[in-house]
């Protein structure tokens, strides 16, 4: 085991660099853009000339890029080029409140996911129906037409929750829930579908086998090898699509948070974009791949728990 993570963290190693690299090397198209909105729009050649030597854009391309890294490495993710904040605890700030979204999403969809998949596979008949036809709604409704929707009936008419904005959690934990609501919701209707078509199927599967049917005929309660044997051999499955739900709901951000005015990690990243902040952009990539690094290891190593025989894989 401690052989697959070492090999697994040396990959995730290579893939960082890999991907800061070329990020690094898409963003050097744009380095005489960035100098001349530093330098201001009328500024003249020499003086974009002398911002761009000043910034070391003029510098090889390797050159930067180890410079950078040499920086990086050591824990200084420089500063952003417009407003001269540090990148990394500007991050690290704007990442909690996208992470509280996140996670919080994931939880609901765990949840309803499981345990919708679950019954649907248990019950079958009319149950069965109704959960496919709520599966079939999660994936039609693009995640926009959601918000709206959610908006205009529990803010806008019943005036339940906020419609935009964000309150920290050290604040008011009561406000802060309230402020996370809609977008969770909306980050989680659509992967709570997907997980909840994949247990459903899963499980479907582990119940028509021998082992199953042999648990039955030993008098043992359904609740009992259904939780205990059936869900968990079914949970590998889900544990990928959790993880990879992971990873989509952190893209999700960047629409969501847009579209409530939240402050968050997606918002950041957005910004530093349509501005061409070289350090701010190379900074939310580097977080994001070692996030993707860390949740693919942990999702493989829970899986290794629940089925001996990927452990042994």
């Amino acid at each position: 085991m401690l052989i697959y993570i070492a090999r697994r963290l040396i990959f995730g190693v290579v893939l960082a660099l890999l991907v800061t690299l070329i990020t690094f090397a898409v963003l050097s198209v744009s380095f005489d853009n960035v100098a001349l909105k530093l330098a201001g729009a009328g500024a003249s050649p020499e003086t974009v000339t002398a911002m761009t030597a000043k910034l070391g854009f003029d510098r090889p391309l390797l050159v930067q890029y180890l410079d950078w890294l040499s920086s990086t490495v050591t824990g200084d993710l420089g500063r952003s080029l417009f407003t001269g904040e540090p990148v990394g605890p500007a991050i690290v700030q704007r990442l909690s409140v996208t992470m509280s979204l996140v996670l919080v999403g994931l939880t609901v969809t765990t949840i309803v996911g499981f345990l919708l998949g679950v019954l649907a596979a248990t019950r079958g008949g009319a149950v069965d129906r109704v959960i496919q036809l709520l599966i079939l709604l999660g994936f039609i409704f693009p995640a926009l037409i959601v918000a709206i929707g959610l908006v205009w009936v529990l803010a806008i008419t019943l005036h339940w929750l906020p419609a935009t904005g964000y309150t920290p959690i050290t604040e008011d934990p009561a406000a802060w829930l309230r402020s996370i609501t809609i977008p969770v919701l909306v980050l989680a209707i659509g992967g709570s579908a997907n997980l909840t078509s994949q247990v459903r199927g899963a499980m479907i599967d582990e119940l028509r086998k021998d082992y199953v049917r042999t648990l039955r005929t030993r008098g043992i309660s359904p609740l009992s090898f259904t939780l205990k044997h059936a869900l968990r051999n079914a949970s590998g499955p889900a544990l990928t699509v959790l993880s990879l739900e992971f990873i989509g709901m952190l893209g999700g951000a960047l629409i969501i948070e847009r579209v409530f005015a939240l402050p968050g990690f997606g918002t950041f990243a957005y910004n530093a974009s349509t501005a061409g902040d070289v350090p701010v952009i190379l900074g939310v990539t580097t977080y994001s791949v070692l996030l993707v690094i860390v949740v693919n290891l942990a999702t493989d190593l829970v899986n290794g728990w629940l089925n001996p025989k990927a452990r042994i894989a």
